[in-house]
């Protein structure tokens, strides 16, 4: 059993694995370096590695992707995937882990991403990414955990205790409000402060104060008008002063907009290579007073602990490639959430004769794409490993292609193979053009051609399976042609084998979704303004992210929140709400436990995931209908009955309190509900809390927010609750450094617009052959001003400000400025390299 409601370290304990080897020499005092060293150990020396200062014995830093899998290049380097990396185990993402609900199984994958990390001398993991999935069209949704701030913040922080419990440092990331790919690198995300700090901010505060992660990734939008990387808002009111984070900010590759403006603010490391540029406007900074020293040396120093804490490459033991493998199977078939089972034909006997149909089981979709993107030590299909799961494989169609073309021959050719067979296992998803970083999805649909496959098969043969792959939420129209429907998510290398493992009951499914699966994209609260095209994408739905939209404003789901099936049955009883007044004596504030029985009454054994929501059942500030405050994972043998209980914190009752700048509890009466997900909550009892505050009312409170139906809010509204006009989300005027290249479209300069059109015209043939052009992708949604941050220091601020010159017509001074700066910046480049050299 496993209860999800405490810290489970306290406050300056780190984990260590045995023989977890770290640095014996300590901290390098930071009076010890020079001004140009300090600086230099605030910007990256390569795309994956800090600087080192070899005269004090300090090393460099190797930073790796890792989500899922370690990527770690040695040769040709890039941050999106796209070169070849080392051999590592590819687990399932983010998505499909967090339907497990479990926290020690995701913290027994962090170890086995800290282990894998460790052997191949990686001293900081960049995961796992835990934004928050304001909208299913994400493109980067699977990389994350969940719709709700306290399930993501729980299992993120199960990854970053057993990623560091390896001697490696993890990197939550996306620090913060980052929910569209569409322009991520100059988009301003518009939120209130009462929806930032509940929703968007919830997860990261809780994995600080439950994994006390060594570092954190900045994102690469802003937050209301200022860069993640240098919101003093962001990085020193709430991150270090609120948190007690110490560790270091690492912007994301990038995302670094004005290295001083960060350091002032926050932010420790600008990645990857923007060159000695960087570290030359520091020491310009400090030596004119425009930067404290005091704030270079804070940064400095949480560069040099890093270093002081990380193991010493060398030291870690090899890993077992088949544990692994085997560890990924397991996950895999504990996230796959089995949401319907007409007259149990699940789980399939031994020796029943099956047709499978589907490309999908003959080429894994296991993961997505992007720099998440895991070069696997093997990967299974279901084609390789149906031979050992006691089924009779009769026959094997591939049934649609890939892209989504028609293709009525390898339909019928499905249909006669579903024609011989007790059971088809039909194998559906999405493609890899639907979910990759820097895109995010046009549609929550399957491909049509897929679609006319399952009604034909199911036509032909009714005793059809439909196994889904993909990373998130797809909808299902076409749910009455299929018997059953297992969800697999990516499932990672080993995926097939798990998904096999359900289907034959060698595992009884257990996984509950993550997220609301709705039943058609215009019922989703963003529909319409996802993603956001313009400068601004503005969060008007405020508090109603996934089920705390649908049900507070009663909008009909295919599948809600915290649903899934399982080939026993669950009865809870017995709810007892207890709550001690001195049981937090450091606040003097009550805290509230559930405690519930939970019987396996059928005839297999299984696990059930007992939620607990809260419900405020007096008047007061607006707030969702219910939100999750808790959940326990339970194993359970037949006919076995276990008590659980589940510790409900003050973040279950709590609200962000505008008006006195804090956090508050109203009293008052507050309902506790416990059932199996958001929308079967059959247990219910009552508290009366003294709270903080009493309840308050808000009448000039416009009226979607009273009644959470905030699928059509207008300015007036939105800047009510905001506080403030909404800002302009027109582009206008000259292309400036932090205008997407995306605006190359409206240059003055026709050669400007050639290249736009280039740029296009290789996104779209890529497009066209099913995979995306990751760097195409990354150039559109990039600004001007990253053109210096990503090119190794080769281009500096005043070379990109030549190249703006260019692009708003003014072809012969801009391209004076580019050389001259090239000459100038190769000149200084080479100076300060002579000086941290100790040449000059």
């Amino acid at each position: 059993m496993q209860l999800h409601g405490e810290t489970t370290a306290a406050a300056g304990e780190t984990a260590s694995a045995p023989g977890t080897t770290t640095a014996t020499t300590g901290v390098v005092p930071t009076a010890s370096l020079t001004l140009l060293e300090k600086a230099a150990l605030l910007t990256g020396k390569t795309v994956w590695e800090t600087h080192d200062v070899p005269r004090l014995g300090i090393r460099s830093l190797w930073l790796a992707d890792g989500p899922h899998g370690v990527r770690k290049q040695l040769g040709a380097a890039d941050h999106l995937g796209i070169a070849a990396s080392q051999e590592a185990t590819c687990f399932p993402t983010a998505a499909a882990v967090a339907n497990t609900w479990d926290v020690e199984l995701a913290e027994r994958v962090g170890a086995a991403l800290g282990a894998e990390a460790a052997a191949q001398d990686v001293d900081v993991l960049l995961g796992p990414g835990l934004n928050i999935k304001r909208s299913p069209l994400g493109g980067r949704s699977f990389e994350y955990f969940s719709e709700d701030p306290l399930l993501a913040g729980r299992m993120a922080a199960g990854y970053v205790r057993g990623i560091q419990s390896q001697g490696v440092a993890a990197c939550p990331k996306h620090f913060a409000a980052n929910s569209q790919e569409l322009r991520r690198m100059v988009s301003d995300s518009v939120v209130d402060e009462r929806t930032l700090r509940e929703v968007y901010l919830t997860a990261f505060g809780i994995v600080v104060a439950e994994a006390r992660p060594r570092t954190i990734m900045s994102s690469y939008n802003l937050v209301n008008g200022v860069y993640a990387h240098e919101d003093p808002f962001l990085l020193t009111q709430v991150l270090r002063r609120e948190w007690g984070f110490d560790g270091a900010v690492v912007s994301d590759w990038g995302g670094s907009n004005d290295v001083v403006a960060a350091a002032a603010a926050g932010g420790t490391l600008e990645m990857p290579a923007a060159g000695l540029g960087s570290a030359r406007q520091l020491v310009d900074a400090v030596r004119s007073g425009r930067l404290d020293e005091a704030d270079l040396d804070a940064r400095a120093d949480e560069v040099l602990r890093l270093v002081a804490e990380a193991r010493e490459p060398g030291t870690a033991p090899a890993v077992d490639a088949d544990t692994h493998h085997a560890l990924a199977r397991e996950v895999a078939a504990r996230s796959a959430v089995l949401l319907k089972n007409d007259e149990a034909i699940l789980p399939l006997a031994a020796g029943t004769r099956v047709a499978v149909v589907g490309d999908f089981a003959r080429t894994p979709r296991y993961q997505g794409s992007g720099s998440s993107a895991v070069n696997p030590t093997r990967l299974d299909s279901v084609l390789d490993v149906i031979g050992d799961s006691g089924l009779d494989l009769t026959a094997f169609a591939p049934g649609f292609r890939r892209d989504g073309t028609p293709d009525p021959a390898l339909r019928d050719e499905a249909v006669e193979a579903a024609r011989g067979a007790d059971v088809v296992l039909l194998f559906l998803g999405l493609d890899e053009i639907a979910e990759s970083e820097g895109l995010d999805r046009s549609t929550i649909a399957l491909h049509r051609s897929q679609v006319e496959v399952l009604q034909a098969v199911a036509a032909a043969n009714p005793a059809t399976v439909v196994v889904l792959a993909g990373g998130g939420a797809i909808s299902t129209p076409w749910l009455g042609s299929a018997r059953a429907l297992v969800h697999g998510y990516l499932s990672g290398q080993a995926g097939a084998g798990g998904i096999l493992d359900v289907l034959t009951g060698v595992v009884n499914p257990s996984g509950r979704l993550a997220e609301t699966l709705p039943v058609r994209l215009a019922d989703t609260p963003t529909a319409g303004a996802f993603p956001a095209t313009g400068r601004t994408a503005v969060y008007r739905e405020g508090l109603y992210v996934g089920y705390r939209y649908y049900t507070s404003a009663d909008v009909p789901v295919a599948f809600p929140f915290g649903f899934g099936l399982s080939y026993t049955t669950f009865a809870h009883s017995g709810l007892v709400v207890d709550t001690d007044p001195a049981a937090d004596p450091a606040t003097d504030r009550a805290t509230v436990t559930a405690t519930v029985t939970v019987t396996n009454t059928g005839t297999v054994a299984g696990a059930d995931v007992v939620q607990v929501y809260v419900r405020r059942e007096t008047p007061g500030v607006h707030r969702p209908v219910r939100t999750l405050a808790g959940f326990a994972r339970v194993e359970l043998a037949p006919g076995e009955s276990r008590t659980v209980t589940v510790p409900l914190g003050e973040a279950a009752f709590r609200h962000w309190d505008v008006a006195t700048g804090a956090w508050q509890v109203e009293q008052g009466a507050w309902s506790v509900l416990v059932g199996s997900h958001v929308d079967d909550l059959p247990l219910g009892a009552t508290v009366e809390l003294a709270g903080t505050v009493p309840p308050r009312t808000e009448d000039d409170l416009p009226e979607p927010y009273r009644t959470g139906r905030v699928h059509d809010v207008s300015d007036a509204q939105f800047a009510a609750l905001l506080g403030r006009p909404v800002p302009t989300a027109a582009w206008s005027g000259p292309l400036g450094v932090n205008d997407p290249l995306s605006r190359l479209a409206d240059a003055r300069s026709p050669l400007a617009r050639l290249a736009f059109r280039i740029l296009s015209w290789r996104r779209d043939a890529a497009d066209r052959k099913g995979t995306p052009d990751l760097n195409i992708l990354f150039l559109l949604n990039m600004p001007f001003r990253a053109i210096g941050k990503m090119t190794g220091g080769l281009v500096d601020a005043a070379m990109v400000e030549g190249i703006l010159r260019i692009v708003n017509g003014h072809l012969f001074r801009g391209t004076g400025a580019v050389l001259r700066g090239f000459v100038r910046n190769r000149r200084a480049d080479r100076r300060t390299a002579r000086t941290l050299r100790g040449d000059a």
